[in-house]
């Protein structure tokens, strides 16, 4: 804020990204009905910007133009200005970055939009420098042309946003004849395998992305495929992004991605969502393969979480910054001679040997600690140590320069509480606390829950954001499908009917206010939503996982559980709706083929009745398996599963004993008091 500097209309939002813009000289509005009217009555187009509120970018760019005068004045003049921010509203973010990426040929934020009062854009890019450079038109220049040619050549305009409006109407999917098989599985694992590095691990060219959904697909196709190509691919990038700089060696947790191909230098900004899923990656990794090293970092992911991301209330907020001060990565880099300052001469030289702290830096003159070139045993030899004392030097380095970092300027965080991320932190904190035996995390987890279930739900609607006493949006396909996702998480912690039930009242919801029962899929818009001037459905993964692609696998997981043979029906009908997408660009979508995988392949499942010690010890058995086609329903006597799962409501207890039914497909063996035997049918020794 500059001095006596006067608010704009954003002064009255709970975003932390519009407060940023709040005080800027552009007289900005927030989305919605006032500034549309204002356009039209005035005749202006619309100069719509969306970001985030831990954006590099969107920072350079607010700095280098919405603070500016001469800017400032050339967006009031010309144009009603509009500010959102596209974590609050994901369903106008989807749309304007997809007609972005259809004109411009790519996409990002900030995003820049100019369109008419009716919201259909003429003109679309991302970051603007104030003046035009590096081949890139300046805003002040785009500006002044756009503003000429809205005013002087209205046919132009016209028949531009005509053909956006035909090219959106042409991204609406139909039905295809087609259906999606297994074959387009192997089709997308080919395709990994021609973007893998198989020097670092990762997918494609830098920059790169953490892509978790890649990995937990990868790990379950090699499950059910064999192929042990598929768990290389998911334990070179899990160690190597881990070896990295976008690990954050001190305070721990990942960054949003990298800037190089060997995860060296990140983009310091730290997302809840990027964590909630490795934290699942990591996790299922150690499930697979039992290596503590996997174990480690989950558990570091979670200490982190727990100590920079989690309110006072037990929620979690949403991102913290790559900007420190104004400068890039400035709370997280250091120089050589500050570590030796801080650690003393020995400690300082094992330390920056270790983690390639030199002179010279590796990042604008400082240092990102990484382990990239690191060999513990070799460093261990070096300085007369066993590994066992390194690491424990090591360790009381780390704990002394984090004490010493949180003296630094703490990056802003966004402490607004989303939905669908929380619901994935969840989730991962409930299968962390499944497969490491820890009550703490089902506690955190659990604590996230009561206040999503107290303060996000207004009405009996669903709610997407929750800041500073304030729940705003109904909620998206997203927010459903992961809190899904978290119910039935939990559920499989503790086999509480309770958010079975819950599982099953939101999947019926989401399907009641999303499903189109013309073509099959879901809108990520529903009924309760503002309508806009298209409502995507989309099957690709972008940073997280589509909300079609998780509401499949909810689907099937649910079918499985409650026995409700509609939800197949639904995913079924969903291969031929996304058929045309998913063969164009099969691993583009790949945590939707997660959904195919259990459908085309044999599945098993399970009911669990009994309350004895039988039952418990039966279920540590399956749990400690990575077995993704195994659903356990659980219950002490066959009428508590009425409600839930009506098709076990019947199921006897035999010889008044805790009984195991094993079904393939829903098909069921004889039960069986006898644990060594459902094992040995599961494949479980």
């Amino acid at each position: 804020m500059t001095p006596n500097q006067q608010a704009n209309n954003l002064i009255t939002e709970k975003s932390p990204y519009l407060l940023q813009h709040a005080y800027n000289p552009v007289n900005w509005y927030p989305w919605g009905e006032e500034a549309f009217e204002k356009a039209k009555q005035e005749n202006k187009p619309i100069f719509l910007s969306i970001g985030y509120s831990t954006c590099h970018w969107c920072h350079v760019m607010a700095h280098e133009s919405f603070e500016d005068e001469e800017v400032a004045k050339l967006i009031n003049d010309h144009y009603i200005a509009i500010k959102v921010d596209r974590e609050e509203r994901p369903d106008v973010d989807s749309i304007y970055m997809k007609v972005c990426q259809m004109m411009a040929g790519h996409g990002g934020w900030p995003l820049t939009i100019f369109m008419t009062p009716d919201k259909i854009p003429f003109y679309a890019g991302t970051y603007f420098p104030k003046e035009s450079k590096y081949g890139r038109p300046g805003i002040k220049e785009a500006l002044e042309q756009l503003h000429i040619k809205y005013t002087t050549d209205p046919e132009h305009i016209a028949d531009v946003t005509e053909s956006v409006r035909e090219a959106l109407d042409n991204t609406i999917r139909e039905k295809s004849n087609n259906r999606l098989t297994i074959e387009t599985v192997d089709q997308a694992f080919q395709q990994l395998g021609r973007g893998f590095d198989f020097t670092y691990g990762g997918f494609w060219e830098a920059p790169k992305f953490p892509q978790p959904q890649n990995l937990l697909f990868l790990m379950r196709y090699y499950h059910f495929s064999g192929k042990t190509a598929a768990l290389k691919m998911v334990e070179s990038t899990l160690q190597n992004m881990a070896a990295g700089g976008i690990w954050d060696h001190i305070g721990y947790g990942f960054a949003r991605y990298s800037t190089d191909e060997k995860w060296l230098v990140p983009h310091f900004e730290k997302m809840l969502y990027d964590n909630a899923l490795l934290l699942m990656v990591y996790t299922e990794c150690y499930q697979i393969t039992k290596k503590p090293f996997y174990k480690n970092i989950a558990e570091q992911i979670i200490t982190f979480i727990k100590r920079e991301m989690t309110s006072k209330d037990g929620a979690f907020y949403s991102a913290i910054d790559a900007d420190s001060e104004g400068v890039e990565g400035k709370y997280y880099v250091w120089a050589d001679e500050e570590i030796y300052d801080i650690l003393g001469e020995d400690l300082g030289e094992i330390y920056t040997t270790t983690y390639g702290i030199t002179p010279f830096g590796n990042f604008e003159g400082k240092n990102i600690p990484n382990l990239i070139r690191a060999n513990l045993e070799s460093v261990a030899e070096e300085f007369d140590l066993t590994l066992s004392e390194l690491t424990s030097q090591l360790e009381t380095a780390r704990l002394t320069l984090l004490q010493e970092r949180e003296k630094r300027v703490y990056p802003h965080v966004d402490d607004k509480v989303l939905t669908s991320w929380n619901a994935m932190m969840i989730a991962g904190l409930a299968k962390a606390s499944r497969v490491f035996q820890n009550q703490d995390y089902v506690t955190l987890a659990k604590r996230a829950l009561s206040f999503l279930e107290e303060n996000i739900v207004v009405d009996g609607d669903l709610m997407a954001r929750y800041r500073e006493g304030e729940t705003k949006y109904h909620a998206y396909l997203d927010d459903y499908a992961y809190l899904i996702w978290a119910y039935i998480e939990l559920y499989q912690l503790e086999f509480d009917l309770t958010y079975l039930s819950k599982a099953k009242a939101q999947l019926n919801i989401m399907i009641e206010l999303f499903w189109d029962p013309h073509h099959g899929g879901f809108f990520f818009s529903g009924k309760n939503n503002e309508k806009l001037i298209s409502n995507d459905k989309e099957i690709y993964d972008g940073a997280t996982p589509s909300g079609n692609s998780v509401a499949a696998l909810m689907l099937g997981q649910m079918a499985s559980l409650t026995g409700e043979v509609d939800y197949l029906d639904k995913i079924n009908e969903m291969y031929s709706t996304f058929y045309e997408d998913m063969m164009k660009q099969p691993s583009a979508g790949v945590f939707f083929l997660q959904s195919l995988l259990l459908t085309e392949n044999p599945t098993k499942e399970v009911v669990v009745l009994g309350h004895d010690e039988n039952v418990q010890e039966f279920l540590n058995h399956v749990q400690d398996k990575y077995a993704p086609n195994i659903a356990l329903l659980v219950a002490v006597t066959p009428g508590q599963l009425i409600e839930v799962a009506p098709f076990a409501a019947n199921y006897k207890m035999v010889n008044n004993q805790t009984t195991i039914y094993v079904c393939e497909n829903f098909a069921c063996q004889q039960p069986t008091n006898d644990i060594i035997a459902a094992l040995a049918s599961l494949g479980i020794k």
